[in-house]
């Protein structure tokens, strides 16, 4: 499989040494988490887009 996705041996083996024990409920659960983590840094990056925004119209107003 690490041939087939041009993975390297080390990261294959991380990879191994990471989710290879894990049960399905686990991958699941990682998953999820993985996905709610995504959107969490998105939410992150919109706010701090605002707040930039919001400095840069007061800077404007003085």
């Amino acid at each position: 499989m690490a041939r087939r996705h041009a993975a390297s041996e080390a990261s294959n083996y991380a990879w191994r040494k990471r989710f290879g024990q894990m049960v399905s409920d686990d991958v699941k659960r990682f998953r999820t988490l993985e996905t709610q983590n995504g959107r969490l840094k998105k939410v992150l990056a919109e706010r701090d887009f605002e707040t930039e925004a919001m400095k840069d119209i007061n800077a404007k107003k003085l």
